[in-house]
């Protein structure tokens, strides 16, 4: 359980770094910056947890599965986002400048397809992750 939360919370970091790079590239900075935060590590090795629910839902239809995981994230990035705020005063992120399309800086909606297939490749990876693990036991 402990290299899984390790492994989620990586590949997390991984993910948004490249997103966040590529996404400075798109407006015109040549050096890729990229950004992420520590508090991001925990909360992408909490996707651990959200294994048991996709043994529960793997067998509706892709598209419906598709719109659970961008409703399960959505919660999580409100629900987190919010805590650390209460907490310290400030989110990680902060979408009110950024968008029309929030929900008090925490969500954006226009990521609903990002989330979507974010969703089907960690399904994808938690069942590579428990053949791998199965395995080498």
């Amino acid at each position: 359980m402990k290299l899984k939360f390790l492994i989620y919370g990586l590949l997390g970091w991984g993910l948004e770094v490249l997103w966040t790079g590529l996404g400075s590239g798109l407006r015109g900075d040549p050096r890729l910056q990229a950004t992420t935060y520590l508090w991001m590590f925990p909360i992408y090795g909490l996707a651990i947890f959200l294994e048991s629910l996709h043994d529960i839902v793997r067998f509706y239809p892709w598209y419906v599965r598709g719109v659970i995981w961008v409703i399960v994230i959505w919660v999580i990035e409100f629900s987190t986002g919010g805590l650390i705020r209460v907490l310290t005063g400030s989110s990680p992120w902060n979408y009110a400048g950024k968008t029309s399309w929030h929900l008090l800086g925490l969500i954006r909606f226009d990521m609903a397809p990002v989330w979507f297939v974010t969703g089907l490749f960690f399904e994808r990876l938690h069942d590579y992750m428990d053949r791998f693990f199965t395995a080498s036991n």
